[in-house]
């Protein structure tokens, strides 16, 4: 028996950052002195949302997680990506988000607003970018929902539950 699978069509909108990074210099002495993996950085993927919870994942990833010359994909689900409303909250969320990470870890930002189910386009993406981790907060759920239900999602190879 062959299992059936679904195609679902992927719509998604790339939020347009401002320009934050100043003008580069020619000499960056914090990256002459890594080598190897650290050089050339990782993908991060960070599922935000307009919570406390999606809020303090993303804190917990740039305190503890990031690195220098690592990039940040900001995710956030929505149910339509052709909602203006939406997408503008969306977008003033994660400006403040990516200025944040820049004066915190001094790492890049990327941020995308997709269309479905939070746990099916969470993996989508996990699956575009393969990221080194995938960061999400708890969904609002204490200790012992969190112990008793499933992850959100398992499709990646490191997943961070706070």
């Amino acid at each position: 028996m062959e299992t059936v699978m679904e195609e679902e069509e992927y719509n998604c909108r790339e939020v347009i950052l401002p320009s934050l990074i100043p003008v580069a210099v020619a000499h960056e002495p914090e990256l002459e002195r890594e080598t190897g993996e650290r050089r050339r950085g990782r993908n991060i993927l960070i599922a935000v949302d307009h919570g406390p919870n999606s809020k303090h994942a993303f804190d917990w990833a740039l305190t503890h997680l990031c690195r220098l010359a690592d990039t940040i994909h900001l995710v956030h689900a929505v149910s339509s990506v052709k909602n203006e409303i939406v997408y503008e909250a969306t977008q003033g969320l994660m400006e403040k988000l990516a200025v944040e990470a820049l004066q915190v870890a001094m790492v890049k930002t990327m941020a995308r607003i997709v269309e479905g189910d939070a746990g099916k386009a969470i993996c989508r993406e996990a699956e575009r970018l393969k990221p080194a981790a995938v960061v999400l907060g708890t969904r609002g759920r204490s200790l012992i929902q969190r112990s008793l239900s499933p992850p959100l999602f398992v499709c990646v190879s490191l997943c961070i539950y706070l």
